[in-house]
């Protein structure tokens, strides 16, 4: 695999709105983990801080969608987050946006790249 890739987990680890997997992101001293999930057939990774207090989304480990799938949800407040942007659509931190990670993803994993551009 390409040089600055790094694996996070195999393809089929990742259900369609289902739980997702944490992972460290190495380069970010005493940050949240990230998370990455799939959505719309896609896969999405984020840094695990929401932007109303920096807690972690998760309420158990990779429990991050609501319960209809539609949204990711931060356990500490309920703020809604759209799972393809990370823009926060309803709760106490509307307009802010999760810190999006660059993933790629291919049949042997799905591999943290850094951060997309703006």
């Amino acid at each position: 695999m390409a040089c600055g890739l790094r694996l996070i987990c195999a393809p089929g680890d990742l259900a369609e709105a289902g739980p997702g997997v944490r992972f460290a992101i190495e380069e970010r001293d005493g940050a949240a983990p990230g998370f990455v999930i799939r959505y719309g057939g896609e896969v999405f990774a984020f840094v695990n801080s929401c932007p109303h207090l920096g807690t972690q989304l998760d309420w158990q480990e990779g429990e991050i969608f609501d319960v209809g799938g539609l949204y990711l949800v931060c356990s500490t407040h309920g703020a809604l987050f759209e799972p393809r942007s990370g823009s926060c659509v309803a709760g106490p931190c509307v307009g802010a946006s999760l810190e999006r990670l660059a993933i790629v993803e291919t049949p042997e994993g799905v591999f943290l790249a850094g951060k997309p551009p703006p």
